[in-house]
């Protein structure tokens, strides 16, 4: 199993991602709404109104998504994400990860 972490910069590709979720046969993902640190720190934190650089171009939110995929689902997953948003290697689109899972509770077999 793995953890599939994906920062969505571009809120409108998250429910094309979900519904491409369930047809690659994930059916479980959690979003969280989230902010860059140059955000945060270029307009909340007047002590570091200077670094307006680190916001520059970035989006004032993004998404997010954590989910627990099958490893047979997890390269699908990935690809299907970048078709949906672009390709991760460019600036601006977001991050992607997956971390190796050894333990999930709470969390129906069929699921992950």
């Amino acid at each position: 199993m793995q953890l599939l972490v994906a920062v969505i910069n571009h809120e409108e590709c998250v429910e094309d991602i979900l519904s491409g979720f369930v047809e690659i046969g994930v059916t479980g993902a959690t979003l969280v709404d989230s902010r860059g640190m140059g955000r945060v720190l270029s307009r909340e934190v007047p002590l570091f109104a200077g670094v307006g650089a680190l916001a520059a171009g970035s989006r004032p939110a993004n998404k997010t998504l954590f989910c627990i995929v099958d490893d047979a689902k997890a390269d699908a997953a990935v690809r299907m994400i970048q078709e949906i948003c672009g390709s991760f290697e460019r600036a601006g689109i977001g991050i992607l990860f997956t971390v190796p899972v050894s333990r999930v509770v709470g969390l129906k077999p069929e699921l992950a």
